[in-house]
């Protein structure tokens, strides 16, 4: 079973390939839901979280924006953070790789938000990088809520660039135009992965 992974830099539109990916019957995992599901009431991040951060944990859940604050721009706070998340992160991917392949799938997508700024292409197959002009990004990342100048500069500049993940990537996907651009380009794209599959088999 092919391993692709599929990564960008923040308001590149990587959510919204993934959701065609999904959408075209595509196993993803979600690493971002995956953390999300950690942090709910409930979930396996919660304590350990509460142990290390504890202002950041309200009502039995991680709320997310004021664990932001607290590592934000200091590298000692953020390794700490990814010690405890990382590897249940890993566990539930873990998981979702054993599930696909026993359902025989050709292969699967693993939206990996910082796969440059963490362990790089080890034990993947093929990487698929989501890019868009630098001011459309910039506009989509301001308009979230909560985002400002500071932050999203913070940000940026813990990400490697753009240019260098697009040098490193296998395949490129441009979310600078229409959603049926974008599309269309996703269609290629699994058109190409089957075919990567079959003359792996």
């Amino acid at each position: 079973m092919l391993k692709i992974a599929l990564t960008g830099s923040i308001g590149m539109g990587k959510s919204t390939v993934g959701k065609m990916l999904q959408a075209m019957g595509v196993p993803l995992f979600d690493a971002d839901a995956a953390v999300h599901a950690l942090y709910a009431r409930g979930g396996a991040a919660v304590e350990p979280l509460r142990a290390a951060f504890p202002e950041a944990v309200i009502d039995g859940a991680v709320d997310r924006a004021i664990l932001s604050r607290l590592v934000l721009g200091k590298p000692a706070e953020i390794r700490r953070l990814e010690a405890i998340v990382h590897p249940l992160v890993g566990q539930v991917r873990q998981d979702f790789l054993a599930k696909a392949e026993a359902q025989g799938a050709p292969f699967v997508v693993l939206d990996i938000p910082l796969l440059f700024e963490g362990r790089g292409r080890s034990g993947v197959d093929a990487v698929v990088v989501v890019s868009a002009p630098a001011h459309k990004q910039r506009q989509r990342v301001l308009s979230r809520p909560g985002m400002t100048e500071e932050k999203f500069a913070a940000i940026l500049a813990q990400q490697v660039p753009d240019a260098e993940k697009r040098r490193q990537a296998d395949f490129i996907i441009d979310t600078g135009g229409t959603l049926d651009y974008t599309k269309n380009q996703v269609r290629d794209l699994v058109a190409k992965l089957e075919a990567m599959a079959e003359g792996r088999r």
